[in-house]
């Protein structure tokens, strides 16, 4: 009993760090191309090393960290080439859900798009950036998650995780809120009216248009400092 209880507390430990380091990527706390030190997260999360490697093991099959024998685990740093791939990798996911979402579009499926379209909306408002992130995603995975295609919607919710995780929030700026906000109603619209053409024509003008935004913004960066 006492090692059935011990174990499940070091996966509850593991759990934690687990969490608590996607946090720190997700915050930009722990930045592309860094080396990531074991006794600085275990400092942070208040507690021992044996979590922090577990959860980083967790996060290098996800391939959100790398790890180098006798050297630990690093970040990897900044490629524009994989920033493009995931953006074409998620329009292609995301529109080709569109005719099942259609198709199972009733009243309740209707209001909870428009419940995700109303956070989004909130928290464009808000100051901090990784909300608002937060809630662009969700709008999207909600409408994915629409179309009863789990598999597909795991993927997508994985590519973000790649976006989000491995580069960090606040390095990955979405476009404007403005912007967001405009594309995100045309988008509800159509869905709303059925039109799956229209709806195609505008999520994909929306990704397209966020992709070219982060690829500018990254070369800019990558200008101004190494990754």
């Amino acid at each position: 009993m006492k090692a059935t209880n011990k174990k499940k507390a070091e996966k509850g430990h593991t759990r934690k760090a687990y969490a608590g380091i996607r946090q720190m990527m997700f915050r930009n706390e722990i930045t592309p191309g860094q080396k990531i030190a074991y006794r600085d997260l275990a400092e942070r999360l208040g507690m021992s090393q044996t979590p922090i490697i577990q959860a980083l093991k967790w996060l290098e099959f996800q391939g959100l960290v790398r790890h180098e024998p006798n050297r630990g685990y690093y970040t990897e740093p900044v490629s524009l080439q994989e920033v493009g791939e995931i953006y074409e990798l998620r329009e292609l996911i995301e529109i080709s859900l569109l005719p099942e979402t259609l198709k199972r579009m009733g009243r309740d499926e209707l209001q909870q798009l428009r419940s995700a379209l109303d956070a989004h909306f909130e928290a464009s408002r808000e100051i901090y950036l990784c909300d608002r992130l937060v809630r662009d995603m969700e709008f999207h995975l909600t409408l994915a998650a629409l179309s009863g295609r789990n598999v597909q919607q795991q993927a997508l919710r994985n590519l973000f995780d790649l976006l989000y995780l491995k580069y960090g929030g606040n390095i990955l700026f979405s476009t404007s809120m403005e912007r967001a906000d405009s594309d995100h109603r045309e988008l509800f619209d159509a869905v709303s009216d059925r039109n799956l053409k229209g709806a195609r024509r505008i999520l994909s003008r929306h990704i397209g248009n966020v992709k070219a935004h982060v690829l500018k913004g990254l070369e800019r960066m990558q200008g101004d400092r190494p990754f």
